[in-house]
């Protein structure tokens, strides 16, 4: 028996959004996203207007997403970890900012590296997979909103200097600890 299916969730930093999708990928858009690289985000990549309601220096919305295929009773995956241009902007575009903002990019990436992690050890069950995989997928967000809202909380949305060059060095271990997991495009 030959079963096919595929599912991509996304997460929008700033806007949560889940979607399912059978073959519909619009969501690659070269226009608006930008894959997680080492290379650093520039104040070019932010299109988004800033918001007249917001008094935030800058917003970053990042995506990670899930798509998977079961063949056969086996399961393979793909994640991805995106900015977005369209929903980015920065109103106070400093190079301090910017790597406060690039640190909100690198966590996404931590916990896509986490979320590949997690999807490798998963030993595959027919009968349950998809609830086996939602389960994984809503944890590793949960944990990534976490780490997000600490991060801006314990440096004060980049204000507290000591705590923001800590957490940059506490977001840079994260990823090399997590290198073996980074081949999940």
């Amino acid at each position: 028996m030959l079963f096919l299916r595929k599912i991509i969730v996304v997460l929008l930093f700033a806007m949560p959004l889940l979607a399912i999708s059978q073959y519909n990928e619009n969501i690659e858009d070269d226009d608006e996203f930008i894959e997680w690289t080492p290379q650093r985000l520039t104040w070019s990549d932010y299109k988004a207007k800033p918001s007249a309601s917001s008094d935030a220096a800058a917003i970053t919305s990042t995506a990670l997403g899930m798509e998977y295929h079961v063949r056969s009773n086996t399961l393979t995956f793909k994640i991805t970890c995106r900015f977005s241009k369209k929903r980015s902007w920065g109103r106070h575009k400093t190079e301090y900012i910017l790597l406060h903002e690039q640190g909100h990019f690198d966590i996404t990436e931590i916990f896509a590296r986490k979320l590949a992690k997690e999807l490798r050890a998963y030993k595959f069950n027919s009968k349950k997979f998809q609830d086996d995989l939602n389960k994984i997928y809503t944890k590793v967000m949960e944990d990534k909103e976490k780490f997000q809202n600490q991060y801006d909380d314990e440096t004060d949305y980049s204000r507290n200097k000591i705590m923001q060059a800590e957490w940059l060095k506490i977001i840079q271990k994260e990823l090399e600890a997590l290198e073996e997991w980074a081949d999940h495009y």
